[in-house]
């Protein structure tokens, strides 16, 4: 079958998904035209994702596109923004096949109706290789609300939502699946609990609602998405403070205690994984009740895990209070 043309395809697989953004135009011109509420800002933030990268060819194509928006909406959701629209690039070599677009298509089409976001446009290119994914979501937020990574404040509480480290466990498990390594630390899990720790990694949830909770009430916040250490280091250098972590007070799933037991040395792992998408964020000792409510209302849990000091590093203390070598920081993209 001849390979179809980069119109016949946009026609066909991506103008359906701009159908909810009447500003869009079907796809049909060079640009969007797209409205803000009054007295809103514009939030845009991109995000890439390369094959053998941050994907594997194996991956379902759905689940593929579902990160590919998710991991761009949980940025929106760490500055409290609401979602509007996305834009969408495809750089995709020949062994990209039409029905693999068609599947990944569908899992837009998914996502769009669980979190209320179209297509607003975008750019295909081709390439000799690897398959590169680039998608810009754009949202808004009241005039001066955004939450920022600058704002914490010594005497300031840290917290974070659900659980942290399930999706470092996760990328192990489809590791060690693809190259047949049965020996590792995750073996004993029960196909539950695996399939929870690899679906934490191919289809994260983005905390919308509680970031746009959290607009007046947390002095900064960052969603978790190169490990927990390397992304609170963030909040640490650009609100010239430093942060104490207690490592017994860490969330941790069933699942990822299954795996890591108890020891301290294991539980470190938790905090450099990377890719929970969970929200870490900062805010004063009076808001703890409010923070309570919130928690209650979402039915997400949001444990405090340590406090803002003065000074500029990211220190995690152990159950007798001692500091704790970290040597993994986080994932680095370079």
């Amino acid at each position: 079958m001849a390979r179809r043309g980069e119109f016949d395809l946009i026609a066909d697989l991506f103008s359906p998904l701009a159908s909810s953004i009447p500003g869009a135009l079907g796809l049909t011109d060079d640009a969007a035209i797209l409205d803000l509420p009054a007295g809103c800002e514009l939030v845009t933030t991109v995000d890439a994702m390369v094959e053998d990268v941050h994907f594997y060819p194996a991956d379902a194509a759905n689940l593929v596109a579902q990160k590919l928006l998710r991991v761009n909406l949980s940025d929106l959701a760490a500055m409290g923004a609401k979602p509007l629209g996305y834009l969408l690039t495809l750089v995709r070599p020949a062994t990209t096949s039409e029905s693999w677009l068609q599947r990944f298509a569908h899992g837009l089409a998914a996502d769009q109706r669980t979190f209320g976001i179209g297509l607003c446009g975008g750019d295909t290119v081709s390439t000799a290789g690897p398959l590169v994914l680039s998608l810009t979501a754009l949202g808004h937020v009241a005039k001066g609300q955004a939450l920022r990574r600058q704002g914490a404040m010594p005497g300031d509480i840290l917290y974070v939502s659900g659980t942290i480290g399930d999706a470092g466990l996760g990328l192990e498990l489809v590791r060690n699946n693809d190259t047949h390594d049965t020996s590792g630390d995750l073996t004993g899990l029960s196909r539950a609990e695996t399939n929870e720790l690899v679906a934490r990694l191919q289809c994260p949830e983005p905390r919308l609602a509680l970031g746009q909770a959290l607009v007046g009430i947390a002095t900064s916040a960052v969603d978790i998405s190169d490990g927990l250490i390397g992304d609170l280091e963030h909040i640490a250098l650009v609100s010239c403070v430093g942060l104490e972590l207690d490592l017994s007070a860490i969330p941790a799933s069933d699942a990822a205690v299954r795996v890591i037991g108890n020891k301290e040395t294991a539980k470190l792992k938790l905090l450099t994984g990377g890719e929970d998408y969970e929200l870490a964020f900062t805010a004063p000792a009076s808001e703890t009740k409010t923070i309570s409510d919130i928690s209650r209302k979402l039915n997400l849990a949001l444990t405090p895990i340590g406090k803002v000091v003065s000074g500029g590093s990211v220190d995690v203390k152990g159950k007798d209070g001692t500091l704790l070598p970290v040597i993994n920081r986080g994932f680095s993209h370079f």
